[in-house]
């Protein structure tokens, strides 16, 4: 495992780190923390990358590719938030293999505004983010700051084999710039009554540059490159059911959601 100094970009820089190859999958075990699904299921498939990236971070024992960070595979992080930024800077400021990036991704370089709201920070002018769909949270009472905007092209190398995107409802501005082409990319694509403002567009760009669904949890859609990881009947089966699943939660949700704002509009009425 490469060990030296995180390596930051606050400002716009374009300096970046190399790590080493990849350890064996099995060294993907030397943390007490449990694998992320993302992590799991990518090893069972018998993937190994070289390089992942992640948008979005929040804390670090959140993070979706924790497992390779402390493995050793060479990891490009991406994250706005003073916060979360000092708490990574905590946890990996002794691993030379991760490039920590203090910026926003957006569609335009500049400065972007941004709501924090408990776990969810997001670009304050989007249409939608799971927080305001979901909780009713409401922007104008959200704590907010403003963080340095970049397009992802200027990050991205053209060698990430990995990528997973959490940003609230602003993942297109990440695809839409990708360099590389991951052979795994999972997106927040949904979740309760939420759907990605952007859904669309990223579907359609996934389907244009050779990508297929390969499963969904709770909030992520992950897309695998077809030419480089194989998807069986029981993939297939598996996705089919989550499908269901998910529909299932949502109507329950949009239902609970909709007796809610009833229960409210009769107390309003009451005199």
């Amino acid at each position: 495992m490469q060990i030296g100094v995180l390596v930051t970009i606050p400002d716009g820089g374009d300096m970046s780190i190399r790590g080493q190859m990849p350890p064996p999958e099995k060294d993907l075990q030397m943390t007490n923390r449990p694998m992320s699904l993302l992590c799991r299921r990518v090893r069972a498939k018998g993937f190994v990358p070289a390089h992942v990236a992640e948008v979005g971070v929040w804390h670090p024992h959140t993070s979706n590719i924790y497992s390779y960070i402390v493995a050793g595979v060479r990891t490009t992080l991406v994250e706005p938030d003073p916060e979360s930024i000092a708490m990574i800077k905590s946890e990996f400021g002794k691993r030379g293999n991760v490039t920590l990036h203090e910026v926003a991704v957006c569609d335009f370089h500049g400065h972007v505004e941004l709501c924090k709201r408990d776990a969810s920070t997001f670009v304050s002018l989007l249409t939608s983010a799971p927080a305001v769909a979901n909780d009713g949270c409401d922007i104008q009472q959200t704590e907010r700051f403003t963080a340095e905007a970049r397009l992802f092209n200027d990050i991205d190398d053209g060698t990430i084999d990995l990528l997973s995107v959490d940003t609230e409802g602003s993942e297109w501005f990440v695809v839409q710039n990708l360099v590389s082409r991951p052979a795994v990319i999972s997106l927040e694509t949904h979740g309760g009554v939420y759907v990605n403002p952007y859904l669309d567009e990223l579907t359609s760009w996934l389907s244009a540059n050779g990508y297929v669904l390969w499963y969904k949890d709770k909030s992520d859609s992950v897309y695998v490159r077809r030419d480089a990881i194989a998807l069986t009947l029981s993939d297939k089966l598996r996705l089919i059911v989550s499908n269901v699943g998910l529909s299932l939660r949502s109507l329950k949700k949009r239902l609970g959601k909709r007796l809610k704002n009833r229960q409210s509009a009769g107390q309003r009425e009451t005199p």
